[in-house]
């Protein structure tokens, strides 16, 4: 029986790797030596465990979100020292769609806080904050940067033309040629000396740039991509491609496409303010650029008299007034979209490249306005839902909505829209499609206005509804036959309660 002498933290680590069959991670203090019929083996659980003990639990940004890639760390809700256990909220974190709660999953000390809060577009794994057990930290647990993109080689007009390299053509070559540091390291003689990332120096060899006559704004002033990009503007590329001397390859030169000058910086005479851009105004900015751009929008717009359906919205409101459920129209047309795209079903599909998704059931995702700006929360099912189960439905999704509390799923998805701007007094408008769904409808205010009934020149209400439609997918007939059907249920609505 005798004493082992305390290790440090490093020794102990080394115990746990050489030795993970058996307990052998040596006690902070003196203490006598376990007889060997009572050693106890070390499981990879409880590895992990003494592992996570020593040197604290990373907790790294969450993917709050399928299609979520980077978030706003917009408020932390602990500080270092807390203790935490599971379940216990850690922060707020900001998406491109809602403001979500982060909730811890295990028990322990908040150790460090490595991101602080508003901090933008922080990566999804990213390490934020460490768990110890008694203040145990992670000293190495910086943010990931992210990688730096992988360049894409410049094609060969006609790679048959390239002439195979025999040992006569390297070695005709003179010893400068193979042996200097642009071919070997894409590297001049001039910039071997110059700070710069390996990226960097290869972009550089590629199109002939001279680092030495670079500026660098990385780090102590290291040469970026950024910078030999900015650089490089109308620069030939170089006629040989960094390489190595057993990999020696002659190529032709070829013309570079002209590079996109950045955009200069805003500036104006006239007194204003600047205000960053949210996430979901980044996104919402973002999609409907991407949808003008890549989908192949058809609008086809009709006149419907409301007056019965108004009617009816009234008739409904008296008798559904003791239970605290009032309709708005907007409830009644969105139960009248979804009908019209069950008897519709060609107008009830997505677009997805080769393949044409056609949906058995209506999901309508229903535009709503925010601070922060548009939200389209979903009624599920909404054809075979009762209209007042809508009404509740929508308003209690529209509230949350407003609060950034809204989860993914109860934003994401749907296979139609459904937007109306009546209440602020628009006649008429076209909206802009949300993909994958393959259309939007766009209601405007019903308002007072001749309209001939029954051959005969009368005042009606009139309310004006137009269709976007999502042509590669759509055919115009089609979306007409969808109009017409809207248009049948909106004019007879009982067909709304049947």
């Amino acid at each position: 029986m005798f004493a082992r002498p305390v290790l440090p933290v490093e020794k102990r680590l080394r115990y746990i790797r050489m030795n993970g069959k058996h307990r052998t991670v040596p006690p902070l203090t003196r203490a006598p030596r376990v007889a060997r019929n009572d050693v106890v083996p070390l499981r990879p659980a409880m590895l992990q465990q003494e592992l996570s003990a020593i040197m604290g639990i990373e907790i790294k940004m969450p993917a709050l979100s399928p299609t979520m890639e980077e978030g706003t760390l917009a408020k932390w809700m602990v500080k270092e020292g807390d203790i935490v256990k599971s379940g216990d909220l850690l922060a707020e974190i900001e998406t491109d769609k809602a403001t979500m709660e982060f909730e811890a999953v295990d028990e322990g000390v908040i150790s460090q806080i490595l991101v602080a809060e508003g901090t933008d577009n922080v990566k999804v794994g990213t390490v934020i904050a460490v768990i110890g057990e008694g203040g145990a930290s992670v000293a190495s647990a910086p943010p990931a940067p992210p990688a730096p993109p992988t360049p894409t080689p410049t094609p060969v007009a006609n790679p048959a033309s390239l002439e195979p390299v025999t040992e006569a053509s390297v070695s005709a070559l003179p010893p400068q040629a193979i042996n200097s540091p642009s071919i070997r390291s894409g590297q001049t003689e001039d910039d071997s000396r110059v700070k710069a990332s390996p990226l960097a120096k290869r972009i550089a060899a590629n199109n002939g740039i001279d680092l030495s006559a670079l500026t660098g704004t990385g780090p102590n002033g290291r040469i970026v991509k950024a910078d030999v990009e900015a650089a490089g503007s109308g620069a030939a590329p170089s006629t040989v491609a960094p390489t190595t001397r057993n990999e020696l390859v002659e190529t032709r030169p070829t013309a570079s496409a002209p590079a996109t000058a950045a955009a200069p910086p805003f500036t104006t005479d006239i007194p204003h303010s600047a205000e960053k851009l949210s996430n979901m105004r980044k996104t919402i900015a973002r999609r409907l650029t991407e949808s003008k751009q890549q989908v192949p929008h058809i609008y086809l717009s009709v006149d419907i008299q409301i007056d019965k359906l108004l009617k009816l919205r009234g008739e409904l409101n008296a008798v559904l007034e003791p239970i605290g459920v009032k309709l708005s129209v907007n409830d009644l047309l969105i139960k009248a979209l979804a009908k019209a795209l069950i008897a519709v079903p060609k107008c009830n599909v997505s677009f997805a490249g080769d393949t044409l998704i056609s949906y058995t059931r209506a999901d309508i995702s229903v535009a709503v306005s925010v601070p922060a700006g548009l939200i389209t929360p979903i009624i599920r099912d909404a054809g075979s839902k009762a209209v007042s189960a809508i009404s509740t439905e929508i308003k209690e999704l529209a509230g949350r909505a407003k609060e950034g509390k809204l989860q993914p799923h109860e934003y994401q998805g749907g296979t139609a829209s459904l937007s109306n701007m009546g209440m602020f007094g628009i006649k008429q408008f076209d909206a802009v499609i949300n993909p994958p769904q393959g259309m939007i409808m766009a209601i405007g205010a019903g308002e007072k206005r001749p309209y001939v009934i029954d051959d005969s020149l009368q005042i009606a209400t009139i309310m004006a509804a137009t269709g976007s439609f999502d042509h590669r997918a759509i055919d115009g007939a089609d979306g007409a036959q969808l109009m017409a059907a809207f248009k049948a249920l909106v004019e007879s609505p009982l067909g709304l309660v049947a």
